[in-house]
């Protein structure tokens, strides 16, 4: 029994040996055949692809489906994602429609009972931003409308929230605006609910600074920054930001329209205000001598 396991022993060792040598001298064969550029070589490359390849699309099989489920379960997830964001957004949506009615009914109350005019000469002209002239040291954008549809210098310019800047250059067909961050703008604001006025200067940065303010005390981060249309320039009330404060203490403006995204710009037209001619006139009709005597005595 010793003798035959020995036996066997002995041809198995070399039949192993004899095999690993063979399958070796094989896979150099065929790496050796598929990195052979020749046109003879490719071509038996080709009848081997056409051969045994299709005939593989069974045990691909599997493989494809269970990857096909991978990425559907994937897509499923992101769906859900996408879902319960959507979701969420609807649900503010719908508070903000809320507050906007309510806002809208209590402003026509209030105009109602005010009896308020409204400047009919307030219209508006939208453009689209062509280009952002923007540097660290000039902070613009050119709009696609100019002296042909009646642009003025210094007109305001909105994003349809809050105010952006002031017309600053018109052409025939385009008008250049300076920004808000631009350091040669200043615009006369005021601070609500204190009441406080102050002046909103550019510095070449995303938020300007609050300057020449009586009493900084009454003053809170949050509070709404409007324009007060002191110089006859800007109309009264544009919403310009909410204040807020910098790491070393200094008010500046969170600026309420979105720089970063400046695609459409509103136009406001606005020629000021009517200069009283006359003021007396408009006080009073001036008494004679004699009168104003007699109602001194």
């Amino acid at each position: 029994m010793a003798r035959d396991r020995s036996q066997s022993s002995d041809y198995t060792g070399p039949l192993r040996r004899l095999l690993l040598v063979a399958v070796a001298l094989c896979l150099l064969g065929v790496f050796l055949l598929w990195r052979i550029d020749s046109p003879r070589v490719e071509r038996f490359r080709a009848q081997i692809t056409d051969r045994f390849v299709p005939g593989f699309e069974w045990a691909m099989a599997p493989v494809t489906g269970a990857v096909n489920l991978l990425q559907d379960f994937q897509s499923y997830q992101r769906l859900a994602e996408q879902n319960r964001e959507l979701r969420s957004e609807l649900r503010q949506m719908q508070a903000w429609k809320e507050a906007a009615v309510q806002l809208e009914q209590e402003n026509a109350r209030l105009l109602d009972l005010n009896n308020v005019r409204l400047d009919p000469r307030l219209t508006v002209i939208s453009g689209v931003v062509l280009a952002d002239s923007g540097s660290p040291f000039r902070q613009s954008v050119l709009l696609n409308v100019g002296a042909r549809d009646g642009i003025v210098d210094g007109w305001a310019t909105m994003d349809g929230i809050g105010l952006v800047g002031r017309i600053s250059g018109v052409g025939q067909n385009t008008a250049r605006v300076i920004l808000l961050t631009d350091a040669s703008s200043r615009i006369p604001a005021s601070i609500q609910p204190s009441g406080q006025r102050t002046i909103v200067a550019g510095d070449n940065t995303a938020a300007p600074l609050v300057d020449f303010i009586e009493n900084p005390g009454q003053i809170r981060p949050g509070d709404r920054v409007i324009s007060t249309g002191d110089g006859g320039v800007f109309p009264a009330g544009l919403l310009i930001g909410q204040v807020a404060s910098d790491p070393s203490g200094q008010l500046r403006v969170r600026l309420a329209a979105d720089f970063e995204r400046l695609e459409f710009l509103r136009v406001l037209r606005h020629h000021g205000t009517e200069p009283v001619p006359d003021t007396p006139s408009v006080i009073g009709p001036q008494l004679p001598e004699l009168a104003r005597e007699e109602v001194s005595q």
